[in-house]
């Protein structure tokens, strides 16, 4: 008998599903419940987290504190049960604790764990590979694409401020909408309710200003951050065709050397 509660603590599957009712008891938990309703998820939820803890004991137990904690993936898990006392100590103790009750939620976040099933997609370390790569050849120019947005977004927010305090309210806020007008979703908008509020040369001369910031950081701009990303991820096989190509030609040059020797 204990072999086998041993067993079903130690299959991922039952786990996976313990973290999948524990989500859907969270969810359920945020609607109007009648109070016999309420106390049934309740239960459910602390019952999920005193099965999380027999779950992390057992492991302890058989694998040892040393190897357990080897793989990030356990230290992970561990924080978030810990995580995940101060309601259940609420609970068994009939206190009312509700500043707390969002920690519950970090338990779900346990649901990452699934990921490690990416592992069987066919060359998806490769991919990883190339995802980490574009990164690196990246961060140069998404860093000056994040000081050119600071840069436009603080100059506008000061251009107006006083004109709108929808869009322009506030530094927060005007870095939001220029951000917004980057990504060239609904760029029109904003300029279309700045100009409602200014003259005609005003107006005019407002568009012009956002056709600028369109064309310089959303057309080439994000064009530019981009293409150097594609260009990094697809790097790895051009350099692999590259290889090819010199060892083919280092073989050509030997033939025609053998033959010239002949």
């Amino acid at each position: 008998m204990i072999q086998e509660i041993k067993k079903l603590f130690l299959n991922e599957k039952f786990i996976l599903l313990l973290i999948l009712v524990n989500a859907f008891t969270i969810f359920m938990s945020g609607f109007q419940l009648l109070p016999n309703q309420k106390f049934a998820f309740e239960l459910i939820d602390n019952a999920i987290t005193i099965l999380f803890v027999i779950e992390i004991s057992i492991k302890l137990k058989e694998y040892g504190a040393k190897k357990y904690f080897s793989f990030h993936w356990n230290k992970f898990d561990f924080v978030l049960v810990i995580l995940s006392f101060p309601t259940l100590i609420a609970y068994l103790s009939n206190l009312e604790i509700t500043s707390i009750s969002f920690l519950l939620v970090f338990r779900v976040m346990r649901l990452f764990k699934s990921f490690r099933f990416l592992k069987f997609i066919p060359n998806i370390e490769h991919l990883i590979k190339g995802i980490s790569r574009a990164l690196k050849s990246s961060v140069i120019v998404l860093l000056g694409f994040m000081i050119y947005i600071f840069i436009i977004g603080i100059f506008t927010f000061y251009l107006f401020k006083g004109v709108s305090t929808e869009y322009f309210g506030n530094p927060l806020t005007a870095l939001y909408s220029i951000f917004k007008i980057f990504t060239v979703e609904g760029w029109f908008e904003i300029p279309e309710v700045l100009a409602q509020n200014l003259s005609p040369v005003l107006s005019f001369f407002t568009y012009l200003y956002f056709i600028f910031i369109v064309i310089t950081g959303g057309i080439f701009g994000l064009s530019l951050v981009n293409s150097i990303f594609v260009d990094a991820m697809v790097s790895d096989n051009n350099d692999t065709l590259e290889h090819k190509v010199d060892v083919l030609s280092a073989k050509i040059d030997k033939l025609l050397a053998e033959r010239d020797l002949e």
